[in-house]
């Protein structure tokens, strides 16, 4: 057990980690091919270094790479040296207080912070968080917003790999849209539920129009319907269909959680560690939830193994992240041509496995980050 220790760096390193061959993303926020993202090593004076992974995306968060670098180098990092990376609830107050929003830019320093309490500690994350309510998170995969055989071949190959729920991007063009889903319930066994996800695409009537065409699909949830910031909107598209409504891009923050639960717009809401400035800011928007009566399940932007493992960890301790009702977006490594941890996540599917070594449970590969480092 140490006693006392200091950071002694804050070392953000920006990587771009390219998307497999066949499985580049295309949503209603345009093309995903390459991870522009930026891995953080925080140091100590007692040896142990914490691992994060900012997931950034201007079209997003609004963060870049080297807005994240910048901000940790001249603003987070100047701040944090020489506290105890223990203190994770001063350095969060510390971080909000020097830089406003950069939620994932913050999540990065956060979720090492939590690694080196794991690591001093002998103990995984989620052992710190109160310890494992579930052992293995269920997942689902994503059906990208391609053409109609397109999106059919891939939801065949997600099937074939034996993945128990299946969600479709929409939110382009609304009758291509109602005809993908179509297509891929139609070649899915009844008993593995479909979910859609508009990222936003669809006006209140286009995604009132297409939540009414696909009522006999019965859709697990709709997510992100509609753009967020209009809260009254989103609760009229939830009043107006029997599709439960999932809320990702609309809940950042710990007052989205509150408007959305007072304004009765959302049944579900997608969290996870980067769009809440961490571990601790998820675990408050999920008691949110908790109080309003609603069920959380862990969405996903695509994170590299370090993000994926701070995510599982918050499944693993969680109970109203209702992973098993509402398959976990735990999914990232699927999709990316490499990896910076040296041993890969076990994700399944169906289920994903909970890291159980200290920390976050994952090593970094300094050969892969070396090849994906940028400049």
């Amino acid at each position: 057990m140490f006693r006392s220790m200091k950071i002694t760096r804050v070392e953000p390193i920006p990587v771009c980690v390219p998307l497999k061959k066949g499985m580049t993303a295309k949503t209603a926020h345009g093309e995903h091919v390459v991870s522009p993202y930026v891995i953080v090593k925080v140091h100590t004076d007692a040896g142990i270094v914490g691992l994060g992974e900012a997931t950034i995306s201007g079209l997003w968060s609004g963060e870049t790479q080297a807005g994240t670098v910048s901000a940790i180098n001249d603003y987070i990092a100047p701040l944090l040296i020489g506290k105890d990376p223990r203190d994770i609830t001063a350095a969060r107050r510390a971080m909000d207080f020097v830089i406003k929003l950069n939620p994932f830019t913050k999540c990065a320093v956060e979720i090492a912070l939590w690694d080196i309490a794991g690591k001093a500690a002998g103990l995984p994350v989620y052992q710190l968080l109160g310890g494992k309510v579930r052992d293995k998170v269920r997942i689902k995969l994503v059906v990208w917003a391609r053409d109609v055989d397109g999106s059919c071949r891939m939801a065949e190959e997600h099937l074939a790999r034996g993945v128990t729920c299946v969600k479709v991007k929409t939110g382009l063009d609304p009758e291509t849209d109602i005809a993908r889903v179509r297509a891929v319930r139609a070649i899915t066994p009844q008993h593995i539920p479909v979910t859609t996800d508009s990222n936003c695409g669809w006006t209140l009537q286009q995604a009132k129009h297409c939540l009414r065409e696909l009522a006999d699909v019965k859709l697990l949830l709709a997510e992100q319907p509609i753009p967020a910031g209009d809260h009254a909107a989103l609760a009229e598209l939830r009043a107006s269909t029997p599709t439960p409504i999932m809320a990702d891009e609309s809940v950042f923050t710990l007052q989205d959680a509150w408007l959305l639960s007072t304004h009765r717009a959302a049944d579900i809401f997608s969290v996870y560690p980067g769009k809440h400035g961490g571990i601790a800011g998820t675990a408050e928007i999920v008691s949110v939830a908790k109080a309003a009566g609603l069920r959380c399940t862990i969405g996903s932007n695509l994170e590299l193994g370090i993000g994926t493992a701070a995510m599982l960890h918050v499944a693993a301790a969680l109970p109203e992240v209702d992973t098993d009702s509402l398959p976990a977006d735990t999914i990232g490594p699927f999709y990316h041509d490499g990896d910076v941890v040296k041993q890969p996540l076990d994700l399944g599917p169906p289920y994903a496995k909970v890291p159980t070594g200290p920390g976050l449970g994952v090593e970094l590969d300094e050969a892969a980050l070396a090849r994906f480092r940028v400049g």
